[in-house]
């Protein structure tokens, strides 16, 4: 369609004027298919208006009188005239979907100041957890025009008795950063809240707005739904189906193409920076430049607990921004992040370290410069946070690159490599989530009720359950009316009954109060609210990190030092503290494997022939790892082995930071037949996606097909003295490949049977001494059982003395002298005079009878304040493929 202005109205041309704002193309263009009602996508760079595109192709149809509603009805011959005002302008008639409540409000505020310049009274509102009682109640009486929502509080209202008079007005259902919910469980609310909604008004236009996303056909898809086709295919040369008003769907591109500027901050001996784990604090003091020559810099941390430790380090190396410099993320209060949010936008702040609660949102016109702690494993997420620098549409997004460790170089090199050629990764949209349809189906209950025909033709037109089976949809009814067969013994599984009338419905109160205050699909550790003494909120921390704190433990939250008091009713109340040093609290869910893309533009980096600055800086590292082992090429997994005193080891590097797939279930049983006699037993079971399993004849380990393993376990302590203790473990397991025939299935080298044991003294000081066995029975060597891991059993002894500091003693191995063998392997060899290869068990013979004494020192430690970091190591000997 021509996006001209004739189809826009004259009064939002001149609010745009007003605003000193040109109107861009592809904004024009949405408001011309909104006011022929035609639903779609847009794709367009942050910063560039894509907000003022969707909402005021709403608010333009609204002055035009122009809506889904009026064309379907002057389709059939009884609707007003574009331009006829409409007499009734209550009720709510826009939906905007947000993926974080902190953007409602930004969101909102700018509905508002367009519908005020252009004189449409219309009111907008905020429907989030963070919306008071107060307004919740003036709501229920009276929607706004727009109201500005996430997928948990839309769902919320489906649970209301009579939600759909709320809707009979609906006219548009806007997602935004549609980007941000594809591929996750919350996308998949908004499938089947907007799958409700069309029935309730099958004229509703709808529109997704992205920032940064590969697949953008098929998320317009998803969106709109898996009945699109059917919506779609008979349609005359305008676009229209006959006689519904309902347009195909149009995908809407901006031609605008933000330059995005990245540099790497690069450690000036590269050798002596750490090569994993680490929080990047050492090159904390190349930020306070960029800091001082920005009007302001957005700190972008992956975590909440890094954001904590990096607001307090900068504090305490550059104590002269107190006062400027800001912390945001989720669990801070809304209070506190909307102060943040209102001092960034009008310039008082210099910086805010911040986590993903400011990668989206209307824009910060004063940031001038982004920057990157630690590799965000996408490029969509690093692009995002790029463009919160330069927030308008001529402006260069500029964004440094922070690595918390040295191989993160390679990372910044790939990310630099992939916003050059504005590469950005696809989401994948998920299929067949019934945990969320289960959830949805008592939100529908607990309302009004529903019919189970009617609503699965209604699910199944959305994409994520599109290929759902009647037995598959009777078995969901199944479970939320009586728990299915496992639970159907227990009440509070009962949610749900068929009247009489055929409508599933919840009539218990308390089931329907529960359910309403429990939905969403983000998990997350039960939560303490932290409240000062004084007065006032803070935010919410997680229980363990509570659990772990005793009454005057300090600890460092929304960059303050506290001093928690007492823990009541989930409440954990504070006073302020002067120490500096303090625990700093972590949230579950802190780590992030590598997008498919990310990956792969990684991989062609350590390959690359002409290196970028960041590659250079990282090529000792990458020498001495060739000379110790090797870099893996694309097609190649890095495997390493070595021997420590606790044994052998094999570490598998997956450089995508993702593992085979694993699902285990074990059911266990803890007793004391006796009062110093301690057994626990256990029945478990183990799927593996693939494993690795030696391959002889090639010298390597490869990966097998699935496998499971059925095991028991069984362990004893006894308590013989006040000092003397017995122990014995035992394992048995059947381990077989997955859909491999029988006799050919055997895991190589699994164990069969394990059992391990015996006694020890034990006393804090003076004599300790133990005496221990370990047995493991002969193995399958190959997937046929042919050549056979012979077993073994061993006895080893330990006796020392204690003193106070000091341990004097002496360990022997292998006591009885066994003839064992320690690494065991069947290959494959042949002579250049035999015919046929011969299958052998090759071996390392195993320790013999050996005596060492030993020394150990305890030095006096303490410990004030420890912060934890995974800190990965593989960079070893050998290499597999």
């Amino acid at each position: 369609m021509s996006a001209t202005r004739s189809t826009t109205h004259r009064t939002l041309d001149q609010w745009f004027t007003a605003q000193e704002w040109r109107v861009q193309s592809f904004q024009r263009e949405v408001w011309a298919h909104m006011a022929a009602c035609r639903s779609g996508l847009l794709n367009a760079p942050t910063g560039s208006g894509k907000t003022y595109a969707v909402w005021g192709g709403v608010v333009n149809s609204a002055l035009l009188n122009v809506t889904p509603a009026s064309i379907r009805s002057r389709v059939n011959g009884n609707g007003a005239t574009p331009g006829q005002a409409r007499n009734d302008t209550r009720g709510l008639r826009a939906i905007w979907i947000t993926p974080l409540r902190a953007l409602a409000g930004e969101i909102a505020e700018s509905a508002q100041r367009m519908c005020d310049g252009v004189g449409l009274d219309w009111k907008v509102g905020v429907r989030t957890g963070d919306t008071s009682t107060k307004e919740r109640a003036a709501q229920k009486k009276a929607l706004p025009q727009l109201l500005v929502t996430t997928p948990e509080s839309l769902h919320v209202l489906l649970a209301t008795k009579g939600y759909a008079e709320l809707f009979k007005h609906l006219d548009w259902f806007i997602a935004d950063e549609w980007h941000e919910l594809l591929g996750s469980k919350r996308g998949v609310q908004v499938e089947l809240g907007l799958s409700r909604l069309k029935a309730l008004r099958p004229q509703l236009g709808i529109w997704g707005i992205s920032a940064t996303i590969g697949n953008l056909q098929e998320a317009m898809t998803v969106l709109h739904g898996a009945d699109l086709v059917d919506r779609t295919r008979s349609v005359d040369p305008s676009g229209r189906q006959p006689g519904a008003g309902r347009y195909a769907p149009v995908l809407v591109r901006s031609t605008i193409k933000k330059p995005i500027e990245v540099r790497s901050i690069i450690p000036e001996k590269v050798e002596h920076y750490p090569w994993a784990g680490h929080l990047g604090l050492k090159l904390a003091r190349h930020l306070l430049p960029i800091i001082e020559q920005s009007t302001s810099t957005l700190i972008f941390t992956n975590t909440r607990a890094q954001s904590e430790i990096w607001y307090h380090h900068l504090l305490d190396i550059a104590p002269e921004l107190a006062g400027t410099i800001a912390l945001h993320h989720g669990s801070l209060d809304r209070n506190v992040r909307e102060w943040v949010e209102q001092a960034l936008d009008v310039g008082k702040l210099k910086a805010v370290v911040c986590t993903s609660s400011l990668d989206l949102g209307v824009d910060f016109r004063p940031v001038e410069s982004v920057v990157q702690i630690g590799g965000p494993k996408g490029v969509a997420r690093f692009v995002q946070r790029a463009g919160r620098s330069g927030h308008r549409p001529d402006a260069t997004s500029r964004i440094w690159f922070l690595p918390t460790h040295a191989l993160e170089l390679v990372e910044a090199a790939a990310l630099r490599q992939a916003a050059e050629e504005g590469s950005i990764e696809a989401r994948q949209p998920l299929f067949r989530c019934f945990d969320v349809l289960a959830q949805y189906l008592v939100t529908l209950a607990v309302s009004d009720g529903f019919s189970p025909a009617a609503l699965y033709h209604e699910v199944r037109s959305t994409w994520c359950f599109k290929d759902i089976t009647s037995t598959e949809w009777d078995w969901l009814l199944t479970f939320i009316t009586s728990g299915g067969r496992s639970l159907a013994a227990y009440d509070e599984f009962n949610k749900a009954v068929v009247d009489d009338d055929g409508l599933v419905r919840v009539h218990d109160r308390r089931i329907a109060l529960r359910h309403r205050l429990s939905i969403g699909t983000i998990v997350s550790d039960s939560s303490y609210a932290v409240k000062l003494l004084s007065g006032g909120r803070i935010g919410t921390v997680e229980e363990w990190f509570i659990n772990q704190l005793k009454p005057g433990d300090v600890f460092w939250f929304a960059g303050r030092s506290l001093e928690l008091v007492r823990v009541k009713d989930l409440v954990a109340q504070v006073r302020k503290s002067r120490e500096q040093k303090g625990k700093i609290p972590s949230w579950q869910g802190g780590r992030m494997p590598l997008s498919s893309y990310m990956a792969k533009v990684l991989r062609e980096q350590l390959t690359m022939d002409r290196p970028g600055p960041e590659m250079s800086a990282v090529e000792p590292i990458l020498q001495r790892q060739r000379e110790t082992s090797i870099v893996p090429s694309p097609d190649e997994l890095l495997i390493e082995r070595f021997t420590s005193r606790e044994g052998y080891h094999v570490v598998v590097y997956p450089f995508e930071g993702r593992l085979p797939k694993a699902y285990g279930a074990d059911l266990g049983a803890t007793f004391k037949p006796l009062p110093r006699m301690l057994v626990n037993a256990a029945l478990w079971g183990l799927y593996l996606e693939s494993e690795l399993v030696y391959v002889g004849d090639g010298g390597v380990v490869e990966t097998s097909d699935p496998t499971r393993r059925m095991g028991v376990d069984l362990s004893v302590r006894y308590q013989l003295t006040d000092r003397l203790f017995a122990d014995v473990d035992v394992n048995a397991v059947d381990g077989t490949l997955v859909d491999v025939p029988e006799g050919e299935n055997a895991i190589p080298l699994a164990p069969r049977f394990t059992t391990i044991g015996g006694l020890a003294y034990v006393q804090d000081r003076g004599f300790n001494a133990s005496l221990r066995y370990r047995h493991i029975t002969d193995r399958p060597a190959n997937e046929d059982n042919s050549v056979v891991a012979e077993g073994y059993f061993l006895i080893d002894a330990k006796a020392s003395y204690r003193f106070a500091n000091l341990e004097l003693g002496a360990t022997v191995e292998n006591l009885l002298d066994v003839e064992w063998n320690q690494a065991q392997f069947d290959t494959e060899s042949r002579l250049s005079n035999e015919v046929e290869p011969v299958s052998e068990l090759h071996f390392t013979p195993g320790t013999p009878f050996f005596l060492k004494g030993f020394v150990t020192y305890l030095f006096p430690m303490t410990c004030t304040a420890c912060v934890r970091s995974s800190v990965v190591s593989s960079w070893r000997i050998g290499s597999g493929r």
